[in-house]
């Protein structure tokens, strides 16, 4: 086989079926190897697009996302959601067209050192090369798949992706997860037991369904109530009693749920890792008078926080080797509730019309299993505290690095995968056009998904802070664009709406639709006032 078969049939065999890109010269043996391996290769109309179309593909079904680009502006083009994939902890394999390292000692043109480039974004950086193709395409999925999930990049030379291969192809045995044993496991177990008011406080390393269930034990066995981060929203449904929701972003929010923290005797953090979290959650509790067991999936560097106890290891299987029989408190139901009632309150449904209402109308008329994603801006704060999510990755975001321009080709990966199933996607107008050239990847492949744009006009979050801090208004408006006008550009449907009707209507035409849907949802400029 050649390098380049190795390659794709590695990544079949871990169960990739897409790769996302734009094609140049340099990866055309790479792309034919994708193709005759059985892996579907969709094309962006951007690299950074690409790679979250290929991160919806992990988050649907636990296979690596794979972006695929050419050499220099190609690969320098996917630097931002590559590193938004390390934030998110997201496994995404990088292929790269590169330069010969023969010919790059006496040619210029597109010559740059791709590889310590990405060295800063990923977990590691590999060159390909024939003889050790196998042990390469092995070692990068190992990498990016195990402890804490982030990307890794191959630089593939252009006659290497061509060269046969050498070698033998045997895989390594995966590392079997960790569980705490020993004389912490004990003490902690004692301490749950005994806990009078326990709280679990859940991150994105608790994100899959076989660490919800654990999750969702351990809040039932020990009567704790559950914060998640709004990555690891909807691990415990939010319709549960115990679920007090996502948080990191939202005053109003920490308001609330920094004081039920605070209160708590033993926090179980499962999972929780806080690189979502804001200023507010640094330093959240007191390891020195509350007891606080952090199960994560690696050690704690990050010094946002401490605890009592650390293990490092599976998150489900930690929760039941630490889960005591028996217990002897928990919160008083009414406590709970009225937590829940605040939480409510704070972000009401409300009655005249904005995003708020506008939010709450979309979740009424769309389906239980509808897959949502939400874009970085103003919107997003306030969808993540009011969308409910009944099972984990019901909302998809770019939370560690919070990058605009995510929720369009999220919600395309996302439809791929699953193309009968309901996906709607969620973006301020300036974010959508970031990307708005992805709609004709949605048009190629018969999508029919509906894209929601909050229009504005506006960097509605940063216009908000500017006069929050009495500023001139500077670089935060712009000139409006006839969104709606812009989906039917691209051979989608496309309506304006203004009220609550008109976006019932649309929203119930959209599901019946055979093409995508874009949305335009018109709010005034200053509608995220005291929202959040």
């Amino acid at each position: 086989m050649r390098a380049a078969d190795v390659i794709a049939k590695r990544l079949y065999e871990q169960g990739c079926r897409w790769a996302f890109g734009m094609p140049g010269g340099e990866v055309l043996t790479l792309l034919d190897a994708l193709k005759k391996a059985g892996i579907q290769f969709v094309l962006a109309r951007h690299e950074n697009a690409a790679g979250f179309m290929a991160e919806a593909t992990y988050h649907r079904t636990g296979a690596p996302g794979i972006l695929l680009t050419t050499v220099g502006p190609g690969a320098l083009n996917g630097i931002n959601v590559v590193e938004n994939a390390r934030e998110d902890r997201v496994p995404l394999i990088i292929l790269t067209g590169c330069v010969d390292p023969e010919t790059a000692q006496v040619y210029t043109h597109q010559v740059l050192d791709q590889a310590r480039v990405f060295e800063n974004v990923t977990k590691a950086s590999f060159t390909l090369n024939a003889a050790t193709a196998h042990v390469i395409i092995d070692k990068a999925i190992g990498i990016a798949t195990e402890g804490r999930p982030g990307p890794v990049h191959i630089d593939v030379p252009i006659s290497v992706a061509d060269a046969p291969a050498h070698g033998e192809g045997r895989k390594r045995v995966a590392a079997s997860p960790m569980v705490p044993s020993g004389g912490d496991l004990a003490t902690a177990q004692a301490a749950l037991r005994e806990a009078k008011k326990p709280l679990i406080v859940v991150g994105l390393d608790a994100l899959s369904d076989a660490n919800a269930a654990a999750v969702k034990t351990a809040a039932e066995r020990l009567g704790a109530p559950v914060i998640t981060s709004y990555k690891a929203k909807g691990v415990l449904s939010e319709d549960h009693p115990l679920s007090l929701g996502g948080a990191g972003l939202s005053p109003k929010a920490d308001k609330i749920l920094l004081p039920v923290v605070q209160q708590a005797d033993v926090i179980l953090a499962i999972g929780y890792d806080p690189v979502e979290m804001r200023i507010g959650w640094q330093t959240p509790w007191d390891p020195e008078t509350q007891v606080v067991i952090d199960i994560t999936a690696e050690p704690n560097h990050h010094y946002m926080h401490h605890s009592t106890y650390s293990f490092v290891g599976d998150c489900g299987a930690s929760v039941h080797a630490l889960l005591p029989e028996t217990t002897n408190g928990s919160w008083e139901v009414p406590e709970i509730e009225s937590i829940k009632s605040a939480l409510h309150a704070a972000f009401p449904p409300r009655e005249e019309w904005g995003p708020a209402r506008a939010i709450s109308v979309c979740q009424e008329m769309l389906p239980l299993d509808t897959l949502a994603t939400a874009d970085s801006g103003a919107h997003r704060i306030l969808l993540s505290q009011m969308w409910t999510c009944k099972f984990p990755r019901a909302l998809t975001q770019s939370s560690g690095f919070c990058t605009m321009g995510c929720a369009v080709p999220l919600a395309i990966g996302t439809q791929l995968v699953e193309p009968n199933r309901t996906v709607v996607s969620f973006s301020g107008d300036a974010g959508f056009l970031m990307v708005v050239g992805e709609l004709a990847t949605a048009a190629d492949h018969g999508l029919k998904t509906i894209f929601v744009v909050f229009d504005d006009a506006s960097l509605a979050l940063i216009e908000l802070k500017q006069r929050g801090r009495k500023l001139e208004n500077v670089g935060v408006d712009f000139t409006g664009t006839d969104i709606a006008a812009v989906g039917l550009a691209f051979g989608g449907k496309g309506v304006s709406v203004s009220n609550e009707d008109a976006l019932r209507d649309a929203l119930s035409q959209a599901q019946n639709a055979d093409t995508f849907t874009v949305i335009a949802v018109q709010i005034d400029k200053k509608a995220y006032d005291n929202a959040f």
